[in-house]
């Protein structure tokens, strides 16, 4: 196992609303010093949530959603922030409900994911959920968003679809679907 770098200093260099700049003034092992910054989430850090929402043995919900870094609308996984006192699956299952109309009976923890390892600290946590109802909460969100399902046995196809360009949504499909697979959940 290497050895972490040594942090020399660490400073606040910008700060918004929902980020914090962050940045390492760091020595290598090797006695190398290099300056990184990083994104940092600001408040309590509870984590967030990524739901790939099986409406049956073969299809998944996707939700499009207005996304201010692309400055499009996106079709992706439900997703969203876990509140101070949920679980990883309350949450899952809350968010499912505010963003695609939809709970879930049956909910499982698959794995953590992160989106930029080398620049941003935050992880989210991947759910499968299975056994939908409908049921709607009010959520956070500016508009009502618009679903679509997604047939876990076209995912390749799903990368030239105009509108799909998440990486952690992707992998989140492709994890659930190996996993079904393997356990002779769902046929290819």
């Amino acid at each position: 196992m290497r050895q972490k770098p040594t942090v020399l200093a660490r400073e606040i260099v910008a700060s918004s609303r929902l980020f914090r700049v962050e940045e390492l003034q760091l020595r290598f092992s090797n006695g190398v010093e290099r300056t990184y910054e990083r994104l940092v989430g600001k408040g309590s850090g509870y984590g967030a949530v990524m739901i790939v929402a099986l409406v049956d043995a073969q299809n998944a919900l996707l939700i499009e959603e207005y996304c201010g870094g692309t400055d499009s609308y996106e079709l992706s996984l439900p997703k969203g922030l876990i509140e101070p006192g949920e679980d990883v699956l309350e949450a899952a299952n809350r968010e499912l409900k505010e963003e695609a109309g939809f709970g879930a009976r049956r909910l499982e923890l698959l794995t953590e994911l992160s989106l930029s390892p080398g620049y941003m600290s935050q992880k989210i946590q991947v759910v499968l959920a299975r056994d939908l109802y409908p049921e709607q909460l009010p959520g956070d969100e500016p508009e009502p968003m618009r679903l679509e399902q997604v047939s876990l046995r076209e995912l390749s196809s799903l990368i030239q679809h105009p509108q799909f360009s998440e990486g952690r949504a992707l992998a989140a499909l492709y994890l659930a679907r190996d996993l079904l697979t393997q356990r002779g959940e769902f046929s290819q």
